[in-house]
């Protein structure tokens, strides 16, 4: 096996296509084509299902780039060393907005003083798309908010609970209430996240089962934004607690106390299976559990309680 042969391997599976992968290699298609059945005759098994334009991994492809992905990693850390170049730590992050602004900061910091020779790129979207890419080796780890998600191909390294909450300037009647309607809540303007998945999606499935609705007077994915409007005492909105406790605004904002409405979202990390874990993921995923520390569960928490209890009486 040639070392060409694989790194054309990997990029067909990354991209799904021979042609998109050709001109991203800088082949020609026909010579990608050659190289790609050279490696199956040496193998003696089929890569890829050729499926129209699209093509997809066969069991052994899948295999093969199981095993191929750290080999490729150790070459390029060896021709560095060999090179006398600094070995650069790249990491792929797929994440939504909000979680973005919210704890990048802090793990950027921490590079930006200990790591220099990372290199990060963050690819903003919503999950359904960010899992899709994981899936498809664009990204090395997906942080999202949404529904707990489980797939088979996926390793969830953990899942927290976080509030969606109705959200309204200091300077609104609401402000003042507690115990509000509902229905009286809708009636607002309302500054709201794009339709799409996770919470946004949540919200209008729970109202249409009230037979109820939200026209919304703007929809933008920008949240700082979206606050920035609130806080003007232009409408409500609704999102994630963590994003109105982090903005600027928080002091003008007040959390709105709706009658009988309650959501919850959970924060998730995944990286897929089948991904080899290179330094620079262990390091997102070391600085990512170090802020999130497991949930305590019922027999922990009562262990807790007891510890805390026998050392008030000592």
């Amino acid at each position: 096996m040639e070392l060409r042969e694989l790194k054309s391997f990997l990029k067909i599976m990354e991209v799904e296509s021979f042609s998109r992968a050709a001109k991203e290699l800088g082949y020609s298609q026909s010579a990608l084509s050659v190289q790609i059945h050279s490696l199956e005759t040496e193998l003696g098994v089929r890569l890829f299902d050729r499926l129209g334009k699209q093509v997809a991994l066969t069991p052994p492809g899948r295999e093969l780039a199981r095993r191929v992905l750290p080999i490729l990693q150790e070459v390029a850390e060896v021709e560095n060393v060999m090179h006398n170049r600094p070995s650069t730590a790249v990491l792929r992050l797929g994440m939504i907005e909000s979680l973005c602004k919210a704890h990048m900061p802090q793990i950027m910091d921490y590079v930006s003083r200990n790591l220099p020779h990372f290199h990060i790129t963050i690819t903003i979207d919503s999950p359904s798309i960010l899992l899709d890419a994981l899936n498809h080796n664009k990204v090395d780890l997906v942080y999202v908010l949404d529904k707990p998600l489980f797939d088979m191909k996926w390793v969830k390294v953990f899942q927290k609970r976080e509030n969606i909450v109705f959200v309204c300037s200091q300077d609104s009647p609401f402000a003042r209430r507690t115990d509000v309607p509902l229905e009286e809540v809708i009636r607002q303007p309302f500054f709201l996240t794009e339709k799409a998945d996770n919470y946004r999606l949540s919200l209008d499935q729970r109202l249409a089962a009230r037979q109820l609705a939200l026209e919304p007077l703007l929809e933008v994915s920008d949240t700082g934004f979206i606050l920035d409007m609130v806080q003007r005492n232009l409408g409500l909105s609704f999102l994630p607690q963590y994003v109105v406790e982090n903005c600027p605004f928080r002091d003008r904002l007040r959390i709105l106390r709706v009658r009988d409405f309650q959501m919850h979202m959970y924060r998730q990390l995944f990286y897929h299976k089948d991904k080899w874990l290179t330094q620079a993921m262990k390091v997102f995923l070391q600085l990512a559990q170090q802020e999130n520390p497991p949930d305590e569960g019922p027999d922990r928490q009562e262990i807790s309680r007891k510890k805390r209890k026998g050392s008030c009486m000592g």
